[in-house]
C-alpha cells in the first residue's frame, strides 16, 4: 500500500517541478518586457532604438529587483517602463499561481494513478487468455503445421483463480469507471510477445500445463509466478509498462505489493467476493496530509528559504541544490504544520529520501541542517509537538 514516505516523494517532485515552471515564467515575463519595447516594423515614423533598447534594459532590472526583493517598485518618470514591469509583474504572479495549483493536482493525480496501475495488471489474466485464443484461432486458420504436438493450454484457460479474479464484480466495475481496460493496441502487442517469446516457453508453466487439473493451490502459485516473472520481469511486458508509466521505477514496488496479496486473498474457502486492496488505509487522510505539506511549504518558501540561509554558515543560499532546498523546505513546514509528527521521524524520512534523489554529500548536509534548525526552533517554542510518544519532543 501506498506510504507517507511515498507521498513525500509525490510532494517533492511536484515541487521541483514546480520551481522548474517558475523559472520559465520568469523568462517569459521577461519576453513580454523585450516584446514592449521591439521596434514596430510597420510604424511609418521612425524609432529610436537606442532608446527602446535602454527602456527594455532598464525595464528588466526593474523587473528583476521586484523578483529578488518582492518590494513594490517606485513609478519613476517613464511611464512606458512602468507599464511594462507592472504587465510581467501581472503575468509572473498569474502564471506561477496557475502552475502551483497545476502541480499540486498533478501531485495527487500521481498518487491516485498507483491504484489505477493495479487495477490495469489485475486485468492482464483476462487479456492473457484473449491472446491465447488469438493464437489458437490464427493456427486453425492458416493450418500451422509442427513437428511437435501444439501446447494444451486448457489448464490455464481453466485456471479457477483467473477466473474469480475475471469474475470479480467489484474489478469490473472500477475497470470500466476508471477505463483500465488492457486493450490498446500497442500493450496487447507487448502481451502477445511476451506470451509468445517469452511465457510459452517457460518450463513451470509447461510443467503446470501437463500436470492434472483441479488443485486449487497450484492454479494460484502459477499465477503469482506469471505476475512475478513476465509482468513485473522479463523482457517485454516490463518495458511497455515502464514507457506507459513515467513513475514506474518509484511505483513498481507498491503496484507488486497490491497485485501479489490480491491473488494471495483469492483462497479457495472465501465464499465472500473478494474485496479488492484500497490504495492507502486512509486515502482520504494521506491525501490531506500531502496537499497540506504541498501547500504550506509553498506558502512558506521565503520565510524556510531564510531559516536556511542563516544555518548555513560560509555558504551561498542560491548555491544549494534545488532537491536539497526542497527537501529542507518541506522538513521544516512538516515539523510545524503536523504536530503528531515527531520531529525525528521527519527528518529521517527526509535523509532517506536525500540519499535515493540527491546528491552523494546530501544526507550529511541534510541531516546537519535540519537537526540544527529542529533544535532552535523546539526551545524557541515554534516547534511544538503533541500526541503519545512525543514527550522528547517537547
Amino acid at each position: 500500500m501506498l506510504n507517507r514516505r511515498t507521498l513525500r516523494i509525490k510532494v517533492m517532485q511536484a515541487l521541483y517541478a514546480y520551481h522548474q515552471a517558475v523559472g520559465s515564467d520568469f523568462l517569459l515575463a521577461n519576453d513580454r518586457i523585450a516584446d514592449a519595447f521591439a521596434p514596430d516594423l510597420t510604424s511609418p515614423e521612425p524609432q529610436d532604438r537606442r532608446k527602446l533598447q535602454g527602456q527594455r534594459k532598464l525595464a528588466e532590472v526593474v523587473f528583476k529587483d521586484w523578483h529578488k526583493t518582492g518590494e513594490e517598485p517606485e513609478k519613476g518618470d517613464d511611464a512606458a517602463i512602468h507599464s511594462a514591469v507592472q504587465d510581467a509583474i501581472s503575468f509572473y504572479k498569474k502564471a506561477i499561481a496557475k502552475d502551483g495549483t497545476f502541480y499540486g493536482g498533478q501531485m495527487v493525480h500521481a498518487a491516485e494513478s498507483i491504484h489505477d496501475q493495479y487495477l490495469h495488471l489485475l486485468n492482464i489474466p483476462e487479456s492473457l487468455l484473449q491472446v491465447i485464443e488469438e493464437d489458437k484461432a490464427r493456427a486453425a486458420r492458416k493450418h500451422i503445421a509442427s513437428a511437435e504436438p501444439a501446447l494444451d493450454t486448457t489448464r490455464l484457460e481453466e485456471n479457477l483463480v483467473i477466473q474469480k479474479l475475471i469474475g470479480n464484480t467489484q474489478l469490473q466495475a472500477l475497470t470500466i469507471r476508471r477505463a483500465q481496460q488492457w486493450h490498446g493496441e500497442e500493450e496487447m502487442e507487448a502481451l502477445r510477445m511476451a506470451w509468445r517469446n517469452e511465457m510459452r516457453q517457460d518450463p513451470e508453466l509447461i510443467s503446470y500445463l501437463a500436470a492434472p487439473a483441479g488443485n486449487y493451490t497450484e492454479d494460484q502459485e502459477m499465477l503469482k509466478h506469471l505476475y512475478k516473472t513476465y509482468v513485473f520481469k522479463g523482457e517485454n511486458l516490463p518495458r511497455y509498462i515502464e514507457e506507459d508509466d513515467l513513475n514506474w521505477e518509484e511505483n513498481r514496488s507498491i503496484v507488486k505489493n497490491l497485485v501479489l496479496k490480491t491473488v494471495k486473498m483469492l483462497d479457495e474457502p472465501a465464499t465472500e467476493e473478494l474485496e479488492l486492496m484500497a490504495l492507502s488505509a486512509n486515502w482520504a487522510e494521506d491525501k490531506e496530509f500531502a496537499e497540506s505539506l504541498y501547500q504550506q511549504t509553498l506558502a512558506d518558501d521565503d520565510k524556510y528559504e531564510k531559516l536556511i540561509a542563516e544555518s548555513v554558515q560560509n555558504w551561498d543560499v542560491d548555491r544549494v541544490a534545488l532537491t536539497d532546498k526542497i527537501l529542507l523546505k518541506m522538513a521544516l513546514c512538516e515539523m510545524h504544520l503536523f504536530r503528531g509528527i515527531p520531529v525525528k521521524v521527519t527528518i529521517n524520512e527526509y535523509i532517506e529520501i536525500s540519499k535515493i534523489y540527491s546528491t552523494p554529500k546530501s544526507k550529511q548536509f541534510v541531516n546537519g541542517i535540519l537537526d540544527k534548525l529542529a533544535q532552535d526552533l523546539t526551545a524557541s517554542g515554534a516547534i511544538r509537538k503533541s500526541g503519545r510518544g512525543l514527550l522528547d519532543n517537547q
